[in-house]
């Protein structure tokens, strides 16, 4: 027998010395969605399973259910299917489809009955949570409060409603905590905030609530609103797609996560509604 030597660019087990660096993750140019697939993945907070999110064809943000169902087991309300990245409410005409993952979750109680098949798939997940929560795996959080009800009037909302491209939307954060939604060189997000004092600000003004898409009237209110829509075109395009000045230089950059935006709904967002501007003192009839 001959002793086997290692090779000088090889440690003793084989394994070459030299780490070649990974190759990063890129985005195709002519892609609907920025983010990375790595970015979509997460668990629900109530239920511990996982999800993956997407941004719909209106621009909201969705949680499906990561494994596909058979269609025929489906009902075709609650079928979706997904293109470049991009979530369509409806089958694509093949056999699988994805579903919302709030039709399965245990801590929602679905308004319109599902079906045996989805009643037994919402059984199984309503166990596995009970073993997670038993075993001390997973805790569900806390149900959700507003905290404008807490917060002081002079303060920011915690959910404000901002003014921006022709349309008004809500944010889900302060605005000093609204965070740069790009991938950094070391895989992580951007630890940035989108709010460079650096740059043109908008500012805080009174505009009516007005209805949307043939809602019903609502009462002739004042909301506050942070106007952005004096601002450049490329600002504008910056809080919008939720990006940091240094990432917004550079459009290669892939998102790690979904931008905070909702479409702003003066029905359904009614308790973030704000009748005075921040940093404002209440006038005396109002502290009686």
């Amino acid at each position: 027998m001959h002793p086997t030597t290692a090779r000088p660019d090889c440690h003793w087990d084989g394994s070459p010395r030299t780490a070649y660096p990974r190759r990063p993750l890129r985005v195709a140019a002519t892609s609907p969605s920025r983010l990375l697939r790595t970015g979509q993945s997460g668990r629900c907070r109530q239920c511990g399973h996982r999800i993956d999110r997407y941004q719909r064809f209106d621009q909201r943000p969705i949680a499906l259910h990561p494994i596909e169902l058979d269609t025929s087991q489906i009902p075709a309300p609650y079928q979706w299917h997904l293109s470049g990245g991009i979530a369509h409410p409806h089958s694509d005409g093949s056999a699988w489809c994805r579903i919302p993952h709030q039709m399965l979750c245990p801590d929602h109680t679905p308004t319109v009955p599902a079906g045996p098949y989805l009643e037994a798939l919402r059984r199984q997940l309503a166990v596995r949570t009970r073993r997670l929560i038993d075993s001390g795996q997973f805790t569900p959080a806390a149900p959700a409060v507003c905290e404008t009800a807490s917060r002081s009037s002079r303060d920011c909302p915690a959910w404000p409603v901002v003014q921006l491209l022709l349309g008004r939307y809500l944010a889900d954060a302060p605005l000093d905590a609204i965070r740069c939604v790009a991938q950094t060189r070391n895989r992580h997000r951007c630890p940035q905030p989108v709010l460079d004092p650096s740059r043109p600000r908008g500012a805080w003004t009174l505009l009516p609530a007005t209805p949307q898409r043939g809602q019903l009237t609502l009462p002739a209110t004042l909301m506050a609103v942070y106007d952005l829509s004096r601002l450049p075109y490329a600002e504008q395009l910056r809080w919008r797609t939720q990006r940091c000045p240094a990432h917004a230089a550079t459009p290669g950059a892939a998102d790690l996560a979904l931008a905070g935006w909702q479409v702003f709904d003066p029905l359904l967002h009614a308790a973030h509604l704000h009748t005075r501007l921040p940093h404002t003192r209440p006038t005396r009839s109002e502290e009686a």
